[in-house]
């Protein structure tokens, strides 16, 4: 697939690219600034790019073309060549070269086109970036980020549109990012930088556009904290990705139409898990459910799942119910795809078979 093609899954506005510079905007002075999900990434790049000399970014089309999702538009003109590399069409490459750099003591920040991509470097991933410290005894470490864009609805078709979280959630020595808001995506974004550990930072191509304040200044958000979206009493709903915002359309459902108190929380990161935020919330609620964009089968719901009955299960009241994407591979027919993704009336329908009895 060509960069070009990418690109036109997800076109590019005027509007959207009005804050390049990354002002954003304001509706006065002294607020906090409004920025898309990608003009946040990019603002977290430039700024530890800025701070530390041995932040570097490389990757497919990074450079002149400024991303595929535009995420990198404008570092090429400050930081030159040599800081914003554009790669070969190779992923193990591009990794494996990252994690050379990062032994050597820098701190690349690759992007790969999709997470489906990253199926290419697996070898580079796994058995050389996660496990690399450990044989070296802590000698060696890996700091590198590996970012790449992920999910459903963009008719892109199976291999451009999966979910791979619960993949890389599996791998000791990885850390797991999953922003949903552009000011938790760049917060994020410069902890991970920061990191001495690898770390696999995945972006949803839905959530690029999305706008939301970003607070100014040097913000970082430590992994391993979650945040509670929306506070609830019957139930506890949690979304990874896009499906944080899918869970809050779903509880404004629940409350205007079925007067159910739903408490949202949005995990941030996958590994560490703030598993702490999650069972203080089920044992408020006695029912969970948990809402992602991957396949039921071995996904982070699973796992989170099992953890929750593990340790909460006597404050439960009604089995977990988990809402997934469809056990299938990703159809390319726009139908047939949002038939494949999770949509409000999916946990809304979740919710009430978790409620069913106590209402």
């Amino acid at each position: 697939m060509t960069p070009e093609k990418t690109a036109e899954a997800e076109p590019v506005t005027a509007e959207e690219t009005a804050g390049a510079a990354g002002r954003g905007s304001a509706d006065g002075a002294g607020e906090v600034p409004v920025l898309r999900m990608r003009e946040a990434l990019r603002d977290a790049m430039a700024e530890e790019m800025r701070r530390d000399e041995s932040v570097f970014l490389m990757g497919e089309d990074v450079g002149v073309f400024q991303g595929a999702f535009k995420v990198t538009e404008g570092l090429l003109d400050e930081f030159g060549e040599k800081r914003v590399r554009d790669t070969p069409i190779s992923e193990n490459t591009i990794v494996g070269a990252g994690v050379g750099a990062a032994m050597a003591g820098l701190r690349p920040i690759v992007e790969l086109m999709t997470v489906n991509f990253s199926l290419l470097a697996l070898d580079q991933i796994i058995n050389h970036a996660a496990a690399i410290p450990y044989m070296f005894n802590g000698h060696v470490r890996v700091p590198m980020v590996v970012r790449m864009p992920g999910g459903g609805g963009h008719q892109l078709g199976p291999t451009h549109s999966h979910s791979f979280e619960a993949l890389y959630l599996q791998i000791p020595g990885l850390l797991v990012a999953c922003p949903s808001t552009p000011a938790d995506g760049k917060a994020l974004l410069k902890a991970a930088i920061r990191d001495q550990n690898p770390v696999i930072f995945i972006e949803h191509e839905s959530l690029y556009g999305v706008k939301g304040e970003v607070p100014e200044g040097d913000r970082i958000q430590r992994f391993g904290e979650a945040a509670i979206r929306r506070e609830g009493t019957d139930v506890t709903i949690v979304g990874v990705l896009k499906m944080a915002h899918v869970a809050e359309q779903a509880a404004e459902t629940l409350a205007a139409e079925h007067g159910i108190s739903a408490e949202v929380i949005d995990p941030r990161t996958l590994r560490p898990l703030d598993l702490d935020t999650i069972l203080e919330s089920v044992r408020k609620t006695n029912r969970a459910v948990i809402v992602e964009e991957g396949w039921p089968h071995g996904g982070g719901g699973a796992n989170l799942s099992t953890l929750i009955t593990e340790q909460a299960f006597d404050w439960l009241d009604a089995p977990i119910q988990r809402v997934t994407g469809a056990d299938v591979h990703m159809p390319y027919s726009r139908r047939m795809e949002q038939a494949a993704i999770p949509h409000e009336e999916n946990v809304v329908e979740a919710v009430l078979a978790a409620t069913e009895g106590a209402r």
